[in-house]
């Protein structure tokens, strides 16, 4: 069964939006050609918060991605960068619907720690999705 990951990170600040670009560019390019990789998409709403959505074969896959190159690179920096920051996994079929991977990230997702924490944040509140660009998605590479 695949094993989705989905996260969503917030920036405090306009001026920590190129190197994240940057990050998100070469994580994306990692993850494409990562064992058990099956698909996936970045997907910027307003406020500046992105979301990611991925699938993976296993979650041993997805772990292995989130630990080295780098992703391993870019998640110290998102302390510093982020005000809000969550995670959510499960699995089950892939996750391709934006409500539905709302509707996960509020019932089983997590915060992560930033140094600069909205309240929402720290009250793990969401508020409801307003997409303002389309998906990016990331494609498996060989």
């Amino acid at each position: 069964m695949p094993f989705n990951s989905i996260t969503r990170l917030r920036l405090h600040s306009f001026f920590t939006l190129p190197g994240f670009l940057r990050e998100a560019q070469l994580s994306s390019a990692q993850a494409a050609k990562s064992a058990g990789f099956l698909g996936g998409a970045l997907l910027p709403e307003r406020r500046m918060v992105f979301w990611t959505r991925t699938a993976w074969e296993s979650e041993a896959d997805m772990k292995a991605f989130r630990d080295s190159a780098a992703h391993r690179a870019v998640m110290p920096k998102l302390i510093d960068w982020c005000d809000e920051a969550s995670v959510a996994h499960w699995e089950g079929e892939v996750a391709s619907d934006w409500a539905e991977i709302y509707r996960r990230m509020v019932e089983v997702g997590r915060t992560s720690r930033v140094r600069r924490p909205t309240e929402a944040h720290q009250q793990k509140r969401f508020l409801p999705m307003k997409r303002w660009m389309p998906e990016n998605p990331i494609s498996r590479k060989a």
